[in-house]
């Protein structure tokens, strides 16, 4: 299947916002840029050393309210900073890093059917306010990102969030459950499309698994299939 994603109308990293910081931008590609973990100059935002050095040669996987999980971090330093200014600090530089990280530790299981090749690839969405104030969904930042190279499929627009629920960070697993209850549904556009089709739900982070188990109960009542989670970094499975 070639590669194809779905990108419908919706706010994404937000851009410059001027003609000179478009040209300063440009001028600062043409010269490179500084390595986000250890500051050196250089063509990538992250540098081949520092990704080989701080990336685990076997990805976690595993389990999270009964749904596959795979991730290729572990959430620690120095990547759950990096992953904070992604999400929170407008760092939208890292998006293709991050995913391009990701994809690599998908690869080699979706080519020997260790990891089940998704119909599609979802995003974990945001509410309406929760998008407003950040100015893009970081999930779909790096689903788009991720789906041309594993020749997948990626839509935005096949869920959505009913709920603006309280920032999760520091909430035990009961009250992210709570928070989260009908929080999701599946959009009128995605009942058809979703209906019987393996879905990739794709996130930055799992933590208790409480927003992705809420998000796959929508899905099931939509009739989707076979479910499953990626995410660039899951937290301490102990």
């Amino acid at each position: 299947m070639p590669a194809q994603y779905s990108e419908p109308a919706m706010v994404a990293c937000r851009p410059v916002d001027s003609p000179l910081r478009a040209l300063g931008s440009r001028l600062l590609r043409g010269l490179g840029s500084r390595c986000r973990l250890c500051a050196r100059w250089q063509a990538e935002v992250l540098c081949a050393d520092c990704r080989a050095a701080f990336v685990p040669t076997c990805p976690p996987q595993g389990e999270a309210r009964g749904l596959p999980v795979h991730a290729a971090l572990d959430y620690a330093p120095p990547w759950s900073g990096l992953i904070a200014d992604f999400k929170y600090g407008q760092a939208c530089e890292l998006a293709g890093p991050l995913a391009a990280l990701l994809a690599q530790a998908l690869q080699p299981g979706l080519v020997s059917g260790a990891i089940a090749r998704p119909d599609w690839i979802v995003p974990v969405p945001l509410s309406a306010a929760r998008l407003r104030e950040r100015g893009y969904n970081q999930a779909w930042e790096l689903a788009r990102r991720l789906a041309p190279p594993l020749g997948l499929r990626a839509r935005a627009d096949l869920v959505e969030r009913l709920i603006d629920t309280p920032h999760q960070v520091g909430l035990d697993r009961q009250a992210r459950e709570r928070n989260l209850r009908g929080a999701f549904a599946v959009t009128p556009a995605g009942g058809p499309v979703l209906a019987g089709r393996s879905v990739a739900l794709v996130d930055d982070v799992c933590t208790t698994g409480a927003t992705v188990a809420a998000l796959a109960e929508a899905l099931r009542r939509a009739g989707a299939g076979d479910l499953q989670v990626w995410v660039v970094a899951r937290t301490d499975r102990r």
